[in-house]
């Protein structure tokens, strides 16, 4: 994150592998920024635990607690023993007054944030695996800047590789690949080792929607 918060120190806490720091719907009022070591977001989707990320030091989490009073959203677990910055309203109120260039870099993360979480939950919510590997690919595209070749054609060129697809859409490598390769073969994308192309990024816009709008249906 790129923010000296050294002078915090007396907020600290460890927590060893394995354990939870907190569970899913439990109110809370504090939040964590990672000094070392991995904690892992856990969600539970019907009778399915699903990691949603890793987070790494640095990173933080548990915001909304903080910012909304709500209550937690995901379970967080310690991957291996990890010392986290534990701030509550009333020490984050003096991060806040005692380093306003910290306070404005972490709104900033807080928005961020919120959007991605509430982006990738969008994902996990759809049960077609082929829609929720395209709506991966409509999130990255939602970080770039087409040119104006990009934009007329719908070509997309991401950066990315499959390890990393397959855990934003929440599956296997392999089950993954399985759809990649299927999406291969319609022509709708080619996979490079370090990048995949997506010849028409409208195209699942489409497919995505069409997906979402079939799911909905079923469930009224």
């Amino acid at each position: 994150m790129g923010l000296d918060l050294s002078v915090f120190n007396r907020f600290a806490v460890t927590f060893k592998a394995g354990d939870v720091i907190f569970c899913e719907y439990e109110p809370g009022d504090s939040f964590y920024l990672i000094q070392s070591g991995k904690v892992k977001i856990v969600k539970i989707f019907g009778d399915i635990e699903k990691t949603i990320d890793i987070l790494q030091p640095g990173e933080f989490f548990g915001e909304m607690a903080l910012l909304e009073e709500a209550p937690r959203s995901a379970t967080i677990i310690a991957v291996e023993e990890t010392k986290l910055l534990e701030f509550n309203r009333e020490n984050f109120t003096i991060l806040m007054k005692g380093n306003p260039q910290i306070a404005l870099k972490l709104l900033k993360l807080f928005s961020k944030r919120i959007y991605d979480q509430k982006r990738r939950f969008q994902i996990l919510t759809l049960e077609d695996v082929h829609a929720r590997v395209a709506d991966v690919f409509l999130m990255l595209s939602e970080g770039q800047t087409p040119t104006q070749d990009e934009e007329d054609s719908g070509n997309r060129t991401f950066q990315t590789t499959i390890d990393d697809i397959a855990h934003w859409a929440g599956m296997s490598p392999a089950r993954c690949r399985t759809v990649l390769d299927h999406f291969s073969s319609q022509r709708r994308l080619e996979i490079f080792d370090s990048q995949i192309v997506v010849k028409n990024i409208n195209d699942f816009r489409r497919f995505v929607t069409s997906r979402r709008k079939n799911q909905d249906s079923k469930e009224d």
